[in-house]
């Protein structure tokens, strides 16, 4: 990577330039604040900077890294965060108006973690309002750096842009319905929706508890494992993190697709998607079969279902998070979220008893599924790069958000993990991505997947030219 193009390098290419003083995490730091301030005034993707406090942060990994106390991979690089998790004495306001004022007192776990890990953090990240589909109605959404034209993606539209654009070195994201594999795909980065249980969600803004999932988007497969592998694992202040160990990532990525058994339902997957989609699904299978897997033909169980109850749910458990202002300051709200929280509020007892007995099923389903492969192959949407005039009603247009949900949302209700990558670009020139599915708790495997695609391809080594 050349000088000049320095901002697009991969984190671990950073990580081992600051870890062994090429160059100083000061002066990556600054670097990385001198590019912000030249292009996000334009892109929006940062709710805040916090340009003093990375500065301390990088000369403090400096000195420690000078005195040989390396402590891992993120050590020294600049990253950022999504404005839904809590930063101490930094705003933290989930894209939402009503939160404007609000001042954390700790660190989320997430941001705890990076910042023990050595991280630095340059800001928080902007969002759509609360995580949900549309951008509040007074906050500038984020621009797509290969197009302003195109959709950024919701909900971590900033932390796609950020990344993409040469802003951060990696960032966090959130998944509820498809939040970090929209704007990965969108903005032609990598992501990782791990399983849930895998991240602690304490001190991140909830859309709803048991759909939110953290994870990391970066610029490949190798990134995401580097960052997952800090945040991942349990967490006293929040039980609903899984005590399962946490595997190195970073060691087992090497192991290829040889003998790794690939499904692909050619029915479901190819159904209603656009043709950028279908050609980079199809190459995917080819890049698979000529890695060494074993591609084989599934039937996905019928996912419908849980597409049209993932709405309902995620209303009900919406509501539950904003009860406190919700309704009392409904004027404060965007249409989008607005409509979602009165949906949680009309659902019965009855029908939200039927909402989690369906939803165990398909789960029961989906695992079955995975008995006979070990990744599933999907698109991550079936609509490649949407402008933003057709996704200007997304928060209200139920069947485009339904057809943009139908390869993300069923694995939010599963909480199976998943990885997203660029798999290709439009004949426009927009990115195209893919995701591998893997089993509850197998990270280590989609990861795998998505290092070994990332050998054979590189479609996450082209950059929007700004």
């Amino acid at each position: 990577m050349s000088q000049d193009h320095a901002h697009y390098a991969e984190l671990l290419d950073v990580s081992k330039r600051i870890q062994s003083r090429q160059m100083s995490s000061v002066e990556a730091t600054q670097a990385q604040l001198a590019r912000i301030e030249q292009l996000d005034g334009s892109l929006k993707s940062y709710a805040t900077v916090m340009a003093d406090q990375a500065l301390a942060d990088a000369q403090a990994a400096d000195i420690a890294i000078a005195a040989g106390h390396i402590i891992g991979p993120l050590q020294g690089v600049p990253m950022a965060v999504k404005d839904l998790c809590w930063t101490a004495g930094i705003q933290t306001s989930a894209g939402m108006t009503i939160h404007a004022n609000n001042i954390p007192t700790e660190d989320g776990t997430v941001v705890r973690k990076l910042r023990e890990a050595g991280a630095v953090i340059l800001g928080k990240l902007q969002l759509t309002e609360g995580a949900y589909a549309d951008h509040h109605p007074h906050i500038t959404p984020p621009v797509n750096p290969w197009g302003a034209g195109q959709w950024p993606g919701a909900s971590s539209s900033g932390s796609g842009v950020a990344t993409a654009a040469g802003m951060c070195f990696g960032s966090l994201g959130s998944d509820t319905g498809g939040s970090i594999r929209f704007p990965c795909a969108a903005n032609g980065i990598t992501g990782i929706k791990p399983t849930w249980g895998r991240v602690s969600r304490y001190g991140a803004f909830e859309l709803a508890a048991t759909l939110d999932h953290l994870g990391p988007m970066t610029r490949s497969a190798a990134d995401a494992a580097a960052i997952l592998g800090v945040i991942a694992g349990a967490d006293a202040k929040d039980p609903t993190a899984s005590l399962l160990p946490v595997p190195d990532y970073l060691a087992s990525m090497n192991q290829g697709l040889k003998g790794v058994r690939v499904g692909i339902d050619l029915t479901w997957s190819f159904q209603g998607i656009d043709e950028p989609s279908k050609q980079a699904l199809l190459a995917m299978i080819e890049v698979a079969k000529a890695q060494g897997a074993i591609v084989k033909e599934v039937k996905f169980p019928d996912p419908q279902h849980a597409i049209d109850d993932w709405f309902p749910l995620c209303g009900v458990e919406c509501a539950v998070a904003h009860e406190a202002t919700y309704p009392s300051r409904k004027s404060e709200y965007g249409a989008g979220l607005a409509g979602l929280i009165d949906m949680g509020h009309a659902l019965s007892g009855l029908d939200y008893q039927k909402i989690i007995l369906r939803r165990h099923d398909f789960r029961g389903r989906v695992d079955a599924l995975f008995q006979d492969i070990d990744v599933l192959l999907i698109p991550s949407t079936g609509i490649a790069a949407p402008s933003w005039e057709r996704m200007s009603t997304l928060a209200t247009d139920a069947e485009l958000l339904s057809a943009l949900l139908k390869f993300t949302c069923p694995f939010d209700m599963t909480g199976q993990p998943t990885i997203s990558l660029p798999a290709g670009f439009t004949p426009e020139g927009m990115p195209v991505g893919c995701q591998f599915v893997g089993r509850h708790f197998e990270e280590d495997m989609i990861i795998r997947a998505g290092w070994a695609f990332q050998q054979a391809t590189d479609w996450h080594r082209r950059h929007p030219n700004i």
